[in-house]
This record gives C-alpha cells, sequence and structure tokens, in this order.
C-alpha cells in the first residue's frame, strides 16, 4: 500500500524535522545550562502548556494504532476498554501529583522520591528497573510504529526510517531538554487535533456518513456489546491494570509533575486527559468504518490490523489527505520519543550518576531548600550544573542508540509486532504501581515490603506476562497481570504485621532465655 514516493516521504520528514528545531530554538532555546532549567523547566510550566504536554506525551503509538485496531477488532468494546483506562491514567495525576509536590517540594524523580521516603538504597535501585525499561520500550516502541506505517506509505526500508526518526527526536530535545519538550509537544498536539478534525470528518463523509460507522460497531469478531465478557477478560483486565499503572511507573508523569506550577497540576492533568480522549475517540471511527464488510477495507498485506486505520484512510480519501495523516502520526509518535529521552535523562542523571561528598551535600541542600553559603559551595555548584547537564545530554543518546539496537533485532523476529511492544511497556509496571501510591499517603509502608513484593512482581510475575503473551495464552497473561498487582500489594500491608510478629518472637525468646 505505497501511498506517496519514497522521494515525498524524506521531503515530508525533513520538513517535520526543520520544523521542530526552529520552533525548540525559538521558543525554548533557554540560556541557563543547569538541572533545574534542564529537567524540570524551572518548574514553571503553566497547566495549558503542560496540558498539552501531557495528552501528547500519553498519545503514542497504543493512541494512534491500537485504538483504532482495538475499534476494528472488538468494536465499542475494544474502543471502552482501551480509551476509559487511559484516561483514568491520567487524571489519577490529579491527586498524586499536588500530593507528592507537598512530600517532595523540590524533586526530579520519583524513584528519588521513594529513595528518600523509605531511606532504602535496595528499594532504590529496584524502582529503577521499571523506570528505565518503560522509557525504553516507549521509545522502541513509537520508533518502531513510526517506521512501520512510513514504510508502508512509501517504501522507504524501516531500517532506514527508525534512525531517521529516533534522530529527529533527539536532536531538538538536546537543545535544552525538559523545556524543549514539553514546547514541541504542545504544538504537536495542535498538529494532532487538527490532524483528526480534518481527516475523520472527511472520511467518515467519503463513506457515505454516520450509516456507514453503525454496521461496524461491534467490530469484525461481532462482539455483544461494550461489556462484552470475552473482550473485558482477554483486554479489558490486563489493560486497565497496565495503563493505570504505567503512568504511576514512569517519569515522563512524574517530570511533568515536577516541571508545571504545582498550583495548576490538577487543571493541567484534567486538560490533558480531555485532549487526549478526543483522538482515540476519532479514530476509532475509522476502525467502525473499515469494520464495515461493506466498505471493502482490507488490512495491508505484510503488516497486521494495526495498521487498518491507514487503510482506511487510504481507502477512502486521495493522496494529499495521506500526508496530513502521516504529519499527525509523526507528531504523536515523536512527543513520546523525547518525552522518554528527557525522562531517561532524568533518572540517569539523578539516580545513576555518582557524586563527590560535596556534591551530595548541595543537592541535599537544594532539596531541602537551602541557600548555598560559602563561595567554595558555590564554585562546586556551578561544576555540578555544568557536569549534570552534559551527563542528561549523554544520556540521550545512550538510551537512543540502545533503543535503536533493540528495535532492529525485534524488525527481525518473526510474529514480532505492534501489539507485543505495546503489552510488553505495560508488562512490568503493575509491580509497583501499588508501593508508589502507598508511599504518598500511607506511614506504615515498610521497605522491606517493596523489596519482598515488587521484587516477586518483577522477577516472576514480568517474565510470566511477556512469555504467556508470546505463546497468546490470555487466561495467563491475565493471571500473571494480577498477580504482580496483588504480590506488590500484599508485599507492602503484611511487611508491618510481620515486622511486629518478628519482633514479638524475638521478646519471647530472650525472655525465655533469661
Amino acid at each position: 500500500m505505497v501511498a506517496m514516493a519514497a522521494s515525498d516521504g524524506f521531503i515530508l520528514l525533513g520538513g517535520f524535522w526543520v520544523a521542530m528545531v526552529i520552533l525548540t530554538y525559538v521558543f525554548a532555546n533557554k540560556k541557563e545550562d543547569t538541572r533545574k532549567e534542564f529537567l524540570v523547566a524551572q518548574r514553571s510550566v503553566s497547566w495549558w502548556v503542560g496540558g498539552g504536554s501531557i495528552a501528547a506525551s500519553w498519545i503514542w503509538a497504543g493512541a494512534l494504532f491500537v485504538s483504532t485496531q482495538q475499534s476494528y477488532e472488538k468494536g465499542l468494546a475494544g474502543l471502552f476498554w482501551f480509551l476509559v483506562p487511559n484516561v483514568i491514567a491520567l487524571l489519577i495525576f490529579s491527586f498524586l501529583g499536588p500530593r507528592i509536590r507537598e512530600r517532595f517540594e523540590r524533586g526530579y524523580t520519583l524513584p528519588q522520591y521513594i529513595g528518600h521516603r523509605l531511606g532504602s538504597n535496595a528499594v532504590h535501585t529496584l524502582y529503577l528497573i521499571p523506570f528505565f525499561f518503560g522509557q525504553l520500550i516507549a521509545i522502541i516502541f513509537n520508533m518502531f510504529a513510526g517506521a512501520t506505517v512510513m514504510s508502508l506509505l512509501t517504501g522507504i526500508p524501516i531500517t532506514v526510517l527508525m534512525p531517521l526518526l529516533a534522530f529527529i527526536s533527539l536532536s531538538y530535545t538536546l537543545v535544552s531538554g525538559m523545556r524543549a519538550s514539553v514546547v514541541t509537544d504542545f504544538i504537536q498536539m495542535i498538529m494532532i487535533l487538527a490532524g483528526v478534525f480534518l481527516i475523520v470528518p472527511w472520511a467518515v463523509s467519503a463513506a457515505g456518513g454516520i450509516g456507514a460507522i453503525v454496521p461496524g460497531l461491534d467490530g469484525v469478531t461481532h462482539t455483544s456489546g461494550i461489556f462484552d465478557p470475552t473482550v473485558a477478560f482477554t483486554f479489558g483486565i490486563v489493560t486497565s491494570i497496565g495503563l493505570i499503572s504505567q503512568t504511576i511507573s514512569d517519569q515522563q508523569y512524574w517530570q511533568r509533575v515536577f516541571s508545571i506550577n504545582k498550583r495548576e497540576l490538577p487543571k493541567a492533568f484534567a486538560t490533558g486527559a480531555v485532549l487526549f480522549a478526543i483522538v482515540p475517540l476519532g479514530l476509532s471511527l475509522l476502525g467502525f468504518i473499515a469494520a464495515n464488510p461493506a466498505m471493502g477495507i482490507a488490512v495491508p498485506a505484510g503488516s497486521d490490523s494495526s495498521m487498518i486505520g491507514v487503510a482506511a484512510v487510504g481507502h477512502l480519501l486521495p493522496g494529499w489527505a495521506m500526508a496530513v495523516f502521516v504529519i499527525m502520526l509523526l507528531a504523536g509518535l515523536t512527543s513520546t520519543m523525547d518525552s522518554g529521552m528527557v525522562a531517561a535523562s532524568s533518572l540517569w542523571v539523578t539516580d545513576v550518576v555518582k557524586y563527590t561528598e560535596r556534591e551530595r551535600a548541595i543537592i541535599t541542600k537544594e532539596l531541602n531548600g537551602i541557600p548555598l553559603s560559602t563561595e567554595e559551595d558555590m564554585l562546586a555548584a556551578r561544576k555540578l550544573e555544568k557536569r549534570a547537564v552534559q551527563q542528561t545530554r549523554l544520556a540521550m543518546a545512550g538510551i537512543t542508540l540502545i533503543a535503536l539496537a533493540v528495535g532492529y533485532a525485534s524488525y527481525f523476529i518473526a510474529g514480532f509486532g505492534l501489539t507485543q511492544l505495546f503489552l510488553m511497556a505495560i508488562s512490568i509496571a503493575a509491580s509497583i504501581s501499588v508501593p508508589t501510591v502507598l508511599s504518598l499517603y500511607w506511614d506504615g509502608l515498610r521497605a522491606k515490603g517493596v523489596l519482598i513484593g515488587s521484587g516477586i512482581a518483577i522477577a516472576i510475575g514480568m517474565p510470566a506476562f511477556i512469555y504467556f503473551n508470546w505463546a497468546n495464552n490470555t487466561a495467563m497473561v491475565v493471571a500473571s497481570s494480577v498477580f504482580m498487582l496483588a504480590i506488590s500489594a500484599a508485599g507492602c500491608l503484611l511487611a508491618p504485621r510481620l515486622e511486629r510478629l518478628w519482633d514479638g518472637w524475638k521478646d519471647l525468646s530472650n525472655k525465655s532465655k533469661r
């Protein structure tokens, strides 16, 4: 299904790249190279820019492809179980965001907060596993999805497109980090909404209006309604747990929590949730139209049903409309890629890089709001900031190269597609979502409980989830997801009781010896 010449595809990519770089230098090129600027944009992002950035960073390949795919395959039930958990996943930060800013005002990452809150290096290290994994998969997923659809439309090989897409996101993000990500996200959100409002109504009209949508509302599998029990069990439970847990274990959203004006956090995340919902709702109509057998729209040869929305646009609209659709897709994909790069760099420079004793003292003073009092400290602080910003840029480049390597490996694995990457992306999130929420609201949380519960979830639940997904064993995929959530919760809730029992047993033992 080649809809445009390869040369046109390269021109489109080049134009998009130039536009993003120019926007970054005009609106987001701050001269101050500090961690506070580079990682959290001086904590001064407004709710309306932040809301657009939140929505754009959450509109990754899942919203652009999987939402349409689920509507096409499972009808209204597929749309419901994809849309509702996604919206809840953002709305929940209207409560979590202000809470963490109350407890950790000057923080940078969620793992940093967890280490500070529980006083445990082991828990801190454990948290870094899903947090880094999430950013890596986000970059791979969107790079792979963008290359797949661009290759389908232009004939340019996927192996050529993946590094080009990675370069586009990395090039402007390196300029000013979080500020570049937030500003370009906001512009990309405008592009996405413009694309949806132009392409979707046009496609519905070309298909014959509402009458072309209704026959496809039950999908090609002919589901029995929104609450079809089969869809709820096979897709709904896993997606709900995974998506809601994913934002909670995703540094991209905690980074926005630390970057947006704290008084405007609820408004920012509510705005982001509404803006996000518009996109899968709109694109779902393409899936319903494609599911109507009278339309004669088929999955493109050599791809899976995640490309059905692209096929619908190509079938119903003239060639130039596809260019608009592709620009919209690029905006959504690159917004998440650049967010993943910045998030990974914040984890690296905040939670991994080793600092000297003096530098650690300076960081501690910053977290506690204590001003620097000596010239030596000020000089050390300037050196610290310079080194930290250099490390953030190196981290961005590093995770991009790793993502490219894994992306190429995925390309050559038979049967590996967007659905598999989507499920991998949410596979580990459930292991730490419960302890994260408890850390904000329950003073009884213990490091041992998190280590035991989340450690078992990651060591056993995550490999099981990925394996059973690969083996198409739906029942065990659901069981693995529920297991990770339950065991991590059990570890946290039982640890204080077990500690009291252990202390009581030791007291009795000591008394009997005396």
